[in-house]
């Protein structure tokens, strides 16, 4: 394999924002471990005036991932994610104005490998969601595993991810006069497995406990289509069927979270490795689905709700995918 390597009169921006996305990557694949691994160490070598102040500070702490959290404006501000934010680059599509007076659940589709541009758009200060959303507050809402990583749930929780479980989105959407946002990237591990270059597998048929939760608190449905998720990356071939995909299934449904094959380009070369490729994200907001509170709401209820959601998110993908350079032949292909 001939390897590419990067020029060496490459722009110190353009070097800097390599720097923040693979400090990134690496915290997502290795953070938590290490987390766990230090906390380890400060037992084994009986640090106990460090290690037993924070086991009982995180006994009180243990439910704040589904009591909204604790984002800190300061970690969200730093300078690293405007890198961040500028290597692909991401970029937020509005398509109409939403109510502020109303609670909102943005179904983010695709999940892609690492769900690069939720987080982006979502978990820092340096992209257009204040301004083209003013009088809201967004809140990704990611696996509860990642909050039982003890030290790293804390650096997770500051850039603004709260836990999907159903308590705590009932808290961010129970909030009186509206203004929040749960964002829910409804495909969820499993949808992760099929994120390929030019391919749009998303898992939603049988997702409707959103729906289910919408209709209790009187929530609005929001699509969102994420153009450029799945081109960040590679993945070794994984047809259903196969034994890579047989074993990634069964690894998912033990540990709850999947285990893509991806690979992309390195640090400073374009022909192997875990950064992603520097292609753009443009993630669009589709119109909102009115939603009247049903405090017990039938079946019925559900599926016609979940079909009009479907239908909608359909709708947003075909208006808009020619402007991402996406055929005309291409469409969505729901499981």
């Amino acid at each position: 394999m001939k390897v590419e390597f990067a020029p060496l009169n490459i722009p110190l921006a353009r070097r800097l924002q390599t720097a923040a996305v693979f400090q990134w990557v690496l915290s997502f694949l290795l953070l938590a471990e290490v987390c766990i691994g230090v906390l380890l160490l400060l037992i084994i070598y009986n640090y106990w005036f460090l290690y037993i102040p924070y086991l009982t500070w995180l006994y009180f702490d243990w439910r704040t991932p589904e009591q909204g959290g604790r984002r800190s404006n300061w970690v969200r501000s730093w300078t690293v994610w405007r890198y961040f934010k500028d290597y692909f680059p991401i970029h937020l599509i509005k398509t109409l104005d939403l109510d502020p007076s109303h609670n909102y659940i943005f179904g983010f589709h695709p999940h892609g490998v690492l769900v690069a541009g939720a987080f982006g758009n979502f978990c820092t200060n340096y992209s257009d969601f204040t301004k083209l959303f003013p009088g809201f507050t967004a809140y990704l809402h990611v696996l509860p595993i990642w909050f039982r990583c003890p030290l790293f749930r804390e650096y997770l929780m500051s850039s603004g991810p709260v836990s999907v479980s159903k308590k705590s989105l009932c808290h961010v959407l129970s909030k009186e006069g509206g203004g929040n946002i749960s964002i829910i990237v409804l495909g969820g591990a499993e949808e992760s497995l099929d994120a390929h270059p030019g391919k749009f597998t998303l898992f939603i048929r049988q997702r409707k406990g959103f729906v289910k939760i919408a209709l209790t608190h009187g929530a609005h449905l929001v699509p969102v289509f994420s153009f450029g998720e799945n081109e960040l990356f590679k993945q070794v071939s994984n047809p259903e069927g196969s034994w890579l995909r047989t074993v990634q299934d069964k690894l998912q449904k033990v540990m709850g979270f999947a285990l893509p094959l991806f690979h992309a380009r390195g640090v400073f070369q374009y022909s192997f490795g875990v950064m992603p490729y520097r292609k753009p994200i443009h993630t669009v907001v589709g119109h909102p689905i009115p939603v009247r509170q049903t405090p017990n709401p039938t079946s019925q209820q559900i599926e016609e709700l979940h079909q009009t959601y479907m239908d909608e998110l359909k709708k947003l993908f075909e208006e808009h995918k020619g402007n991402y350079g996406i055929p005309e032949t291409e469409t969505l292909v729901f499981k």
